[in-house]
């Protein structure tokens, strides 16, 4: 059963009720191992509002990358159901964003085309990409100079530093203004510095486009800063053993690390992981 914060029953009931955009309904998983099958995730059961971001976090091999698999439809819900506007998810959504941990970005096709990349191949933009090609290149740009990349456009891959990268990979990730986008630890690979500067720009881009969030990350700090929402998952068999909204108002800033109120929230968290 999940244990709500003091935080989260303050802060719910000062919301509006809103119809969730996902709903996990008793989901588990389990794979085959030496002859009989491991749990992997007991059971979760939560539900994602429109324009809500929520992290999960807890130890390696808890099935949190595996989450994200089941909400994209690439690996449906084996046991119990994960649900999209009330129906449930049985194969692959196309309004869905992703960005992972090594930006993968076409070494033929400089900043700007990578970016439009999702507009080509996308519906129903794919069908309009040519008759409105000037327009999505301006949606690309708008998008470039909230990340600060206005000047690296026609820049290739190998000619970019790994953030410039990520940056991109993220403008990719929203260019088609999905509902849902799933984040599986994409700041891993950066350095502190580059890493929190990204979480300011990655806020930006998330707040322009008002999309659903899914972040993975074993950043707890990275979790606070992003989240309204921040699910602690168990060792496995696991679930969800704590809740925490974070109620901190937009657009958060770096210097907020420093605050009362962040560090209460971080060590709540991190309390709850350690003590399991």
């Amino acid at each position: 059963m999940v244990q709500p914060s003091l935080d989260s029953v303050s802060s719910e009931a000062r919301s509006p009720e809103t119809a969730p955009l996902l709903e996990f309904d008793h989901v588990g998983l389990e794979y085959p191992f030496e002859g009989s099958m491991r749990r992997i995730i007991d059971e979760v059961n939560l539900s994602i509002k429109p324009g809500e971001f929520v992290s999960f976090v807890g130890p390696s091999g808890c099935g949190k990358t595996s989450i994200l698999r089941m909400v994209s439809g690439l690996n449906p819900a084996p046991i119990g159901e994960i649900r999209y506007r009330g129906q449930p998810i049985t194969k692959p959504l196309n309004n869905i964003g992703i960005a992972f941990q090594n930006p993968v970005m076409l070494p033929w096709r400089n900043t700007l085309n990578n970016v439009l990349l999702p507009l080509e191949i996308v519906q129903p933009y794919k069908r309009e990409h040519k008759q409105k090609r000037a327009e999505h290149i301006r949606m690309a740009q708008d998008l470039l100079a909230t990340v600060r990349l206005q000047d690296f456009q026609k820049q290739y891959p190998w000619q970019l530093s790994g953030g410039m990268r990520q940056r991109a990979s993220l403008c990719r990730a929203l260019i088609h203004q999905p509902e849902i986008l799933l984040l599986d630890e994409p700041f891993g690979a950066l350095d502190a510095f580059t890493r929190e500067e990204m979480w300011s720009m990655l806020q930006a881009l998330w707040m322009r486009v008002k999309c659903v969030g899914i972040l993975i990350t074993h950043d707890l700090r990275e979790a606070v800063f992003l989240s309204d929402r921040v699910y602690v998952m168990s060792p496995r068999p696991s679930r969800i053993i704590y809740d925490a909204v974070i109620d901190l108002p937009r657009p958060r800033t770096l210097e907020m690390e420093l605050s009362d109120d962040f560090n209460h929230y971080f060590s709540n968290i991190r309390r709850h992981i350690h003590h399991n």
